[in-house]
């Protein structure tokens, strides 16, 4: 016998409302309400279940409600509906209630041709239910529209286990658009979830496509520990790059030429009085296109005066001539050491010689007019004007113009090799009168360019170009060289890997902003993936003086984050710190996927996070089971608990657990050869070999009577 509408709804009545708060609502539940399993929605289904779904109708449809806490008080026994309790002792009952967090609406959108009904759920709660409303358990179809519902949800990522098994779809516009932070302990399943939100998501537009090419997409994943090398490689054209190159991995190129200002400064730390200032005009010096520093005398004296012009206009601007503090009897030492080096060549003409002539004269009155034996050390104003005047003509006599004299952007990526740097900033340290106090920074540059293990990543050769390295980074033309970049940053030598690091996330922002610039305000769409990130987009202190590598990588990431959407740059996030993440970069998230996580500080600040009520949902986290994840926020019409898809092992990114047990007990075998691996480890394995052959091929040729 089947049952009238009416009763059929009065059938899913499971309690009435008695307290209604903006974000609480209370419901007592009534005797006959399913104590474990509902029988009547269409498929058993548990229930009560935390953080399970109700509905209470209101004038629009149903308001959507989550079951945040269940709980049993003893209250007074209440009078059934058709049931003759009169007789009955008044003695104190054990009556089921519950809160509920609301959520958003859930109107009727009409019957299909098969006569299921369909619903759409629409976030937010225009208004809230009065005491006595009636609370109802959702139908099977009911549930899974309250899942299901949303616009351009074309990704599926999983299930809901909490709503039928609802297929679990997101709009990849919201999810990467505004950012996307993955977080949850280590083993919880972080890094699956992000390899198959890659994936699904480009299986998932290749079929769009119907043509069966490659999405025109753009994924850089920078991996710290080298889980994702292999992950993508049935995907067609996928590149790697790591700092020992491989069959199928590229060599990690980072020039030296691509680092700004800010980058090299935290890098030699660069005191901020003399070292920066001496360090940003070496840039700007060497940065000046021209890519040959030995061409001709006329082309190198052209380039010293460019200069000269450059440095006393910012020692006018400064007032250092005529200032107190520093003394301007620095000035002056300056000048006489600026007049070395517009030494005459007999390849200059008339006119060439003619101006170093002037501009030297004016040199020697100065020291003249200041050498008596009690001489007035400061200048004037008309004086540094007409020695600036005197700088300009001789370098406009020697071909220069307005054009091309300092300072240019000491930022812009021209090439220039590590030694005509350090040149550099030898030359304008001694301009500047300065030698003395850069010794140190040129020490760490020193350093950097004598590293082994670092010239494979600076030392790219004269065929790498601007452009080639964006095509192959970023990706082609219509992503013809495949759809994901993976970076793997593992061996990256831990004083440079952070400035690597910043480099590259700092050079796709800014190429997506020209790009834009160029195409009429049309983005480039391309996803930023940052593994591990709690240790390069850590919070900094704000008030340092001398900003670290680190302090300058995060800096980089907090600027994707308040700027990448506008220029089709888009970020995600895989921590499992949240706590040590920079608040700025965590603000701009509008995204969460919460695997589990246990540490309270962490808890705490996800709790402050999440721009939702969801207390109870959020309590879930510590018990997590791997691959289930509560996803909330833009890319979700409401929180709902996901188990994840499944990756075949060998889709996999290479964070299994360590297999102790089967080592320990035979199942497993490891073998260990710890030569091998001090040799690879002290880079001394190729020399080793070099070594054998020269000694092999020249063994007849060594004297005898030389003793070894």
């Amino acid at each position: 016998m089947s049952l009238s509408p009416l009763a059929y709804a009065d059938s899913l009545r499971i309690g009435t409302i008695d307290f209604v708060s903006p974000d609480e609502i209370k419901v007592l539940l009534e005797i006959e309400a399913p104590d474990g399993v509902a029988l009547n929605t269409g498929t058993p289904r548990p229930f009560p279940r935390i953080n399970g779904y109700v509905l209470i109708p209101s004038d629009e449809g149903h308001l959507v409600a989550q079951v945040e806490w269940i709980t049993v008080e003893r209250s007074q026994y209440p009078k059934r509906k058709g049931m003759q309790d009169f007789g009955l002792v008044d003695l104190p009952y054990p009556l089921r209630k519950m809160s509920l967090n609301p959520l958003g609406c859930l109107f009727y959108d009409g019957s299909e041709a098969s006569g299921k009904e369909t619903y759409r759920f629409r976030r937010g709660v225009e208004s809230y239910p009065t005491v006595g409303d009636s609370v109802l358990l959702p139908t099977q179809n009911q549930l899974r529209a309250i899942v299901e519902s949303g616009d351009n949800r074309h990704v599926m990522i999983g299930t809901s286990p909490l709503a039928a098994n609802a297929e679990v779809k997101v709009d990849p516009d919201r999810l990467f658009g505004r950012h996307l932070a993955v977080l949850g302990n280590t083993g919880s399943g972080k890094s699956c979830s992000v390899a198959g939100l890659i994936r699904w998501s480009m299986d998932t537009a290749k079929k769009a496509r119907g043509d069966g090419t490659a999405p025109n997409a753009r994924f850089i994943v920078l991996d710290p520990n080298g889980e994702y090398a292999n992950t993508f490689k049935d995907m067609g054209n996928v590149r790697v790059f790591a700092v020992e190159s491989s069959k199928d991995i590229e060599q990690l190129h980072v020039p030296l030429w691509f680092w700004n200002s800010a980058e090299w400064s935290a890098f030699t730390q660069a005191s901020a009085k003399t070292q920066r200032p001496t360090l940003i005009q070496a840039l700007r010096s060497v940065r000046d296109g021209e890519i040959a520093l030995q061409v001709t005398p006329s082309h190198e004296t052209r380039r010293f005066l460019r200069t000269l012009v450059s440095i006393i206009q910012i020692e006018a601007n400064a007032g250092r001539p005529w200032a107190n503090f520093p003394h301007p009897k620095n000035f002056l030492e300056k000048i006489k050491k600026w007049k070395e080096g517009l030494a005459e060549d007999a390849s200059f003409n008339g006119i060439e010689k003619a101006s170093l002539d002037a501009l030297r004269d004016k040199i020697t009155a100065f020291s003249d007019a200041r050498s008596g034996q009690y001489p007035t050390y400061e200048f004037t104003r008309p004086e540094i004007n007409e020695f600036l005047n005197l700088a300009k003509s001789a370098h406009a006599a020697f071909g220069g113009s307005d054009t091309d004299i300092l300072p240019i952007d000491a930022d812009v990526p021209r090439a220039f090799t590590g030694d005509q740097l350090l040149r550099s900033v030898e030359a304008n340290a001694e301009l500047l009168n300065v030698s003395e106090y850069v010794e140190t920074m040129l020490m760490r540059i020193r350093t950097i360019l004598s590293d082994s293990r670092m010239k494979t990543i600076f030392g790219a050769g004269d065929e790498l170009t601007l452009d080639s390295w964006l095509s192959k980074y970023i990706g082609d033309d219509q992503a013809s060289n495949g759809t994901v970049t993976v970076i793997d940053l593992s061996l990256v030598p831990a004083e440079v890997v952070h400035i690597i690091t910043a480099v590259i996330a700092r050079m796709t922002l800014e190429a997506l902003q020209r790009y834009r610039k160029l195409n009429h305000g049309k983005t480039l769409p391309t996803v930023l993936v940052m593994e591990e990130a709690h240790t390069f987009i850590k919070r900094y202190k704000d008030d340092a003086d001398n900003q670290n590598s680190a302090a300058i990588c995060c800096q980089v990431f907090e600027k994707i984050a308040r700027e990448g959407r506008k220029f089709g740059l888009g970020l995600v996030l895989s921590s499992q710190r949240p706590s040590e993440l920079s608040p700025t970069v965590l603000s701009q998230c509008n995204s969460f996927l919460m695997h589990r996580i246990s540490n309270d500080r962490d808890q705490e600040l996800v709790h402050k996070l999440v721009p939702d009520n969801l207390r109870g949902l959020l309590r879930d986290l510590p018990s997590l089971p791997s691959r289930h994840a509560i996803l909330l926020g833009w890319a979700s019409e409401l929180p709902v608990l996901v188990q994840m898809n499944s990756l075949p092992e060998e889709q996999r990114p290479k964070s299994d657990d360590p297999d102790f047990w089967a080592v320990w007990s035979g199942q497993a075998e490891r073998k260990v050869d710890w030569e091998t691996i001090a040799a690879d480890w002290q880079q001394t394995h190729s020399e080793q070999v070099e070594d054998d052959q020269e000694s092999t091929g020249n063994a007849g040729n060594f004297d005898d009577d030389i003793p070894f």
